[in-house]
């Protein structure tokens, strides 16, 4: 076979070297463009000079992103039992009720005595409250403002828990009708008083009552000394 000159095969080679450098920076362009997986960093790769960082690094994962916080609930749940909420029905027998069995023992005693007294003339006693926890306590009082509209409104009905006698098992408030009926008229002579006229339920031992009678009663407990401390 006959060879080209040497001339004629540097042409060739001068005219086939820009085509091919020129369908190298083709597809090049192209690759870049569509983002070809050999051309992007690995995860493991550091960055070039003027590229950010954090481009290289996996997104984080939702255990480890920022959370919101909830607002902050108080970890105490609701009142119950344990903090001096009475079930229906319960009576000034119930000892394994806190509500009954934290009160006073000379209160109770002389409640019992009454009770069975009233029980012998068919009259039942009930008790609505008696004995209730510090946060209990203040648990019904912001619920007496709000229903009351002011502290002061709210004064009438529902102490501090550092005034109660509630809280201090000092006081109980006895159902139905017919009980603080009975223990109105009768009471003093076990010693039982009602306290306040706006709380005919509401009633106290004065060991000195059964020989004086009980004392004048306060308007509400607004009137009350105690209260005022």
């Amino acid at each position: 076979m006959t060879r080209p000159p040497p001339s004629a095969r540097t042409s060739t080679l001068r005219f086939r070297q820009p085509l091919v450098v020129g369908l190298v920076a083709v597809l090049a362009a192209i690759v870049v463009a569509i983002g070809h997986p050999l051309l992007t960093p690995s995860s493991g790769s550091a960055a070039t000079p003027g590229q950010d960082s954090s481009t290289l690094l996996p997104a984080p994962s939702l255990s480890d992103r920022p959370r919101s916080h909830a607002p902050h609930s108080e970890s105490r749940g609701a009142p119950d039992e344990a903090d001096g909420v009475v079930p229906d029905g319960v009576t000034v027998l119930d000892d394994e009720v806190p509500a009954v069995a934290n009160l006073d023992a000379e209160l109770l005693d002389a409640l019992r005595r009454a009770a069975q007294d009233a029980t012998d003339d068919g009259v039942a006693f009930t008790v609505n409250r008696g004995w209730r926890s510090a946060a209990y306590q203040e648990e019904l009082l912001r619920k007496a403002v709000a229903q009351h509209g002011s502290e002061a409104g709210a004064a009438r009905w529902v102490a501090t828990a550092t005034t109660s006698p509630h809280v201090a098992g000092d006081a109980v408030d006895i159902g139905p009708d017919r009980a603080t009926d009975r223990l109105s008229e009768h009471g003093s002579a076990y010693g039982l008083c009602r306290i306040y006229r706006n709380e005919p339920w509401h009633f106290e031992l004065r060991t000195d009552a059964a020989d004086r009678g009980c004392p004048r009663m306060y308007a509400d407990p607004t009137q009350d000394p105690r209260m005022r401390q």
